[in-house]
């Protein structure tokens, strides 16, 4: 069974996280199938950049998201309309 889940990467006492694609049974830090995107919680505001098209399509695949990811996710601001401009 696949599992979306954060791999810990960064320094000691300088976490950062990669939003990846994996074996339910593997490591934390084990072989995965893909990289979604990555989580800063050290910055202020915190900063998550996922692959909105690629996460659509391992949910669709069964892949089930961790508590934590799940929660991420819920709180990433919607993506914004293709015809709306540009911020400057």
């Amino acid at each position: 069974m696949l599992a979306i889940r954060l791999r810990r990467a960064g320094s000691k006492n300088r976490p950062f996280f990669r939003v990846v694609v994996t074996e339910r049974a593997r490591a934390r830090d084990g072989r995965f199938v893909e990289v979604l995107g990555h989580y800063n919680p050290r910055t202020k505001p915190e900063k998550l950049t996922v692959d909105r098209e690629r996460l659509a399509h391992w949910l669709k695949a069964g892949a089930q998201p961790s508590d934590t990811v799940r929660t991420l996710i819920d709180r990433m601001p919607p993506p914004a309309p293709a015809d709306a401009p540009a911020a400057s």
